[in-house]
C-alpha cells in the first residue's frame, strides 16, 4: 500500500472516529462527514488515473453533488435546530420530543 492510499484510509477513519466519539455539537458531526466526503471523492479521483479507466471517471462529479446536496440539508438542519432548541448541541436533541 502507498503512502498516498495510506493517507486517504487513516483520513477517513480518523473523520469517523471523530464523528462516533466526539458528537457534542451538530457542527462538529457535519465537519466530520465532510471530512469523510472529501476523502472518498479524492481517492475516487486518483482511482481511474491509477488504473488507466475512463469509464469510470464520472464517479467522482456524482459523490461531489451529493456532498454538496449532504452539506446543504446539513447546515439547513443545523439552522432549524438552532432557532427551535437554542443551540446545536445533539444531547438537546431528542426524537421523542418531536
Amino acid at each position: 500500500m502507498s503512502t498516498l492510499h495510506l493517507s486517504f484510509y487513516s483520513t477517513f477513519m480518523l473523520s469517523s472516529l471523530g464523528l462516533a466519539f466526539h458528537r457534542t455539537h451538530l457542527v462538529s458531526a457535519l465537519l466530520c462527514l465532510e471530512s469523510m466526503m472529501l476523502s472518498m471523492y479524492i481517492s475516487l479521483s486518483i482511482w481511474p488515473v491509477e488504473n488507466q479507466m475512463a469509464s469510470s471517471a464520472l464517479m467522482p462529479v456524482l459523490m461531489l453533488t451529493f456532498s454538496a446536496c449532504e452539506a446543504g440539508t446539513g447546515l439547513a438542519m443545523l439552522v432549524a435546530t438552532t432557532r427551535t432548541h437554542g443551540s446545536d448541541q445533539l444531547h438537546n436533541l431528542n426524537l421523542l420530543q418531536c
